[in-house]
């Protein structure tokens, strides 16, 4: 990392890169703009309390997706916290949906099927499937991968959708 008189330089020229990453992650420029600042000022704050930092703009983004994630943490906590005040209607057809998708999933073969189980509970990492099913990471990559496209069409949602809109 660069000196403490080298430091607002060296993060003036990544805060283009940072900005970029903050707004496809967020989708919302103000977001990323404060989702950089916060970044930038705890990578200052780190600096001045005397650590080193080897490369400047790996660690910064590796920090603005944990800032990020920090963010939909604190996001999802006070849309509960608003949501339970007040009252709520059955979602009849999220409720369907959610049938559909249980059935697309069990008509999937065995092993894909496992994956989207434990994607559906949580587990996102395909590292972490890795571990958990104790297969190669490859072959977790290409199976979710193959599992996605079946349910894509089993489900009707399109190529370029989201997966998000599976789950």
């Amino acid at each position: 990392m660069p000196d403490k008189t080298d430091l607002p330089e060296a993060l003036a020229a990544l805060m283009p890169q940072l900005a970029g990453v903050a707004f496809s992650l967020t989708g919302n420029r103000d977001q990323a703009q404060d989702l950089c600042q916060d970044v930038l000022l705890k990578l200052w704050a780190r600096r001045q309390q005397g650590h080193q930092i080897d490369n400047l703009r790996a660690y910064a983004m590796a920090a603005l997706r944990n800032q990020y994630r920090q963010w939909l943490r604190d996001q999802t906590h006070e849309t509960e916290l608003n949501e339970a005040d007040e009252p709520t209607t059955p979602d009849v057809f999220g409720a369907m949906l959610v049938q559909d998708l249980q059935a697309a999933i069990a008509a999937l073969p065995d092993t894909q099927a496992r994956l989207m189980r434990l994607v559906a509970s949580g587990e996102t990492s395909p590292r972490a499937l890795a571990r958990i099913t104790g297969w190669p990471l490859g072959t977790v990559m290409s199976r979710l991968a193959r599992a996605r496209v079946r349910l894509r069409v089993k489900i009707g949602i399109g190529a370029k959708a989201p997966m998000a809109e599976l789950l």
